[in-house]
Parts: structure tokens; sequence; C-alpha cells
């Protein structure tokens, strides 16, 4: 593609640097304390938040059906800038909630504006990148690790200076404000449609299509691999803090985004020369093993080495090897397999988010464990099929 579409893609990468920050931000167990604190509500109600941001799930689930299509049909840019608009909305109305609520309406349009950027830039990066698509995916990733990364010392910073964390918020709305004008006047690329040309409806791809056992089993690990990351996202410094003695537990986010960076990494070389499907049994594995030293262990020591093991394996590149497996089951109907998948992971985190808000840290890291490990049992049973499949 004309390089001249080169900065509007990294005009479009931005929004996922701010991204990054949306979908941590209500994990960081100052910002939970920050924030129970607002509502009045006493720091035994710190499951709120976590129930907060569940609701991103609900936002993603309730609008992924819509978004895809909006996009095909009006295009990438507005799409885009649906997403950017709502993601400020979240932003701005997390930061001046007076109760759970209010944040709980904002965190639906931060996961409604999580649907429209994903339909809306990721598809707009891929066609000004063609034919690198898996560059341009995986660049997504690596802006929001950046961002990650960047977040506990963001959070230090204001602490330092004794101001308000809810300065974060705002700043980031702000910022995805004047990204979204720079969108606005960024040059896209027209994909490409013949005339007359009606693709059919997600329904109708699915009817049309075939599902065996090791796709369905796909599909759910889209759902348990989505549980597993959230899970340490937003309650892993919480178990910290309270079970570990970790006094900053705010570093274990760097941690855990230096362990999804290396992976991004380390797995764009590996994938060249082994099957993407084999790295959705090993990495899991290595996540369970570690969250049960962590559950067992209870160490600062351990609870550090786990965030960067978990980001590794959990946070890296996961979910974008189970969406890339299921293309290729499904190459006539990429986007609606894309589309399952991502509905399966927003399903999981709200669900599983709601569930953590009335649980206390220790179960909840129990819970993660069993999910893992169902996660761990159906990538066994895909990469088995896909050996005899070949095999055949």
């Amino acid at each position: 593609m004309n390089k001249k579409y080169y900065p509007s893609a990294f005009i479009l990468y931005l929004n996922y640097f701010i991204h990054g920050i949306g979908c941590s931000v209500l994990g960081q167990a100052v910002i939970k304390e920050s924030l129970v604190e607002q509502w009045g509500v006493g720091i035994g109600s710190i499951g709120q938040v976590t129930m907060v941001a569940a609701a991103l799930g609900l936002g993603r689930l309730i609008s992924l059906p819509i978004a895809g299509p909006l996009s095909d049909k009006m295009g990438r840019k507005i799409s885009s800038l649906i997403g950017i608009a709502s993601y400020a909305i979240f932003f701005i109305g997390v930061a001046m909630s007076p109760n759970m609520w209010v944040a709980y309406g904002a965190a639906i349009l931060g996961g409604v504006a999580n649907s429209f950027l994903d339909t809306g830039v990721i598809p707009a990066c891929v066609e000004i990148l063609e034919p690198r698509s898996s560059l341009a995916t995986m660049l997504t990733k690596f802006f929001i690790s950046m961002s990650q990364l960047l977040l506990p010392f963001m959070l230090g910073a204001l602490a330092g200076a004794n101001l308000s964390y809810n300065l974060l918020l705002y700043v980031s709305g702000a910022a995805i404000i004047v990204i979204g004008i720079l969108v606005a006047f960024a040059p896209m690329p027209k994909a490409a449609k013949k005339e007359g040309e009606k693709a059919p409806g997600l329904l109708e791809n699915i009817r049309n299509s075939k599902f065996t056992m090791e796709s369905i089993a796909l599909i759910v690990i889209g759902f348990t691999c989505t549980a597993t990351f959230q899970l340490w996202l937003n309650c892993a410094q919480t178990f910290a803090k309270d079970l570990a003695g970790v006094q900053d537990p705010s570093i274990m986010q760097t941690y855990y985004s230096m362990g999804s960076l290396a992976a991004i990494i380390v797995t764009a070389v590996l994938v060249t020369k082994i099957k993407g499907v084999r790295f959705l049994f090993v990495y899991p594995l290595v996540t369970l093993i570690t969250l049960v030293l962590v559950y067992v262990m209870r160490s600062e020591t351990m609870c550090y080495i786990g965030a960067a093991l978990v980001g590794y394996s959990a946070g890296g590149v996961i979910l974008q090897l189970v969406t890339a497996t299921a293309n290729d089951l499904f190459p006539k109907i990429k986007g609606t397999i894309t589309s399952i998948v991502m509905i399966m992971s927003s399903l999981s985190n709200y669900t599983i988010l709601s569930l953590a808000g009335t649980m206390d840290s220790a179960s909840i890291l129990m819970m993660n464990i069993v999910i893992t490990i169902v996660g761990v049992l159906l990538a066994l049973f895909v990469n088995l099929r896909f050996k005899r499949l070949s095999n055949d």
C-alpha cells in the first residue's frame, strides 16, 4: 500500500496506547482504593470496582455484532471516531462518578469504544500495511503493552506530586479527543468492493458453516484465555497486597507488560517455524504452573515473577493466536469467526469479572487456576485433533 498512509496508521495506533490505560486502570490497587473512597463506600467494598471493570466486557458484548457491519458499511474512520468519542466519555465519566452505577454506565461505553476501535482501527491498518496483516494486528498489542508498561510510573508520578489519580483519567480522555481530531483529518485508503456486492450477515454465515468439535473448543478457548488474563489484571494486585505482603503491587503491572512485550517479539519469530496452535497449549500450561506457585508460595518475589510469566504466557498473544487459528479453519468467513471469538472473549470479561467482584482475592486466584486448567485441556484436545488431521 502507498506509504502516504503510514502516518495515518501511526495516528490510529495511538488509540491503542490510550486503550492500554483504559483496560488496565481499574485493576490497579491504588485506583480501586481511590474510587471506593470517592464513592464513599469504604475499603471493604473494593469488589465494586472489579464489577465496574466487568462492564467493559458487557459494552463489548452489546456492540460487537453492530460495530463490524457498521465499519464495513460506513467506513473505518466513522467506526474509529465512534470508538474514540465513547472512550473519552468513559475516562471522564469514571473520573467524575459519584457512585458505582455512574462508573458502571461509563464502563459500558468503554467496552463500546473497544469494539468500534477494533472494527475500525484494525481493518484500516490491515488495509494500509497489506500484505503484512499479521504485523498490523500485532502492533495493536504492542501499543497496548507499552502503555501498560508505563502505567505504574504514571501513577507513581501522581502520588509523588500529591495529585489525584483521577488526573490520569482526565488526561487520557483529553488525549484521545486530540487523537480523534487527528483521525478525522487523516487520509484513509478505500477498501476494495465490487459494485453491487453485498456481504452475508453474521447469522447467515454461521448457519452456512460447519462447526467441528475442534473449532468449538477453539472458540471456547477465547473465553478461557480472556478470563485468565483479565482476572490477573484486575485482581492479582489485591491478592499480592492482602496475602503476599507486597507494599507496592502496582509494580506488578510493569513486570506483566514486560512479559507481554517479550511474548509479542518472541512469538512473532517462533510462529514462522512452529504452528500457532502449539502455543495455545504450551503458553496456558506455563500460566497454570505460575498461578499455582503464586497461590501456594504467596511471596513478594513470586508475585513479581508471576506477573512477568503471566504477562508473557497469557497476556501477550494467546487471544490473537486463537483468532488466527480460527481464521485458518474458516478462511471464507474470517470476519464472522473473528466476531464470534471476540464475543466469547467479551462474555468472559463480563461474567467472570462480575463473579470475581463478589469473592475474596484468594478465591479469585483459585477460580483463575480452575479456568486455566479447562483452557489447557481444551488446547490439548485441539492440538491432538490438528495433529490427527495433518496425518490423515
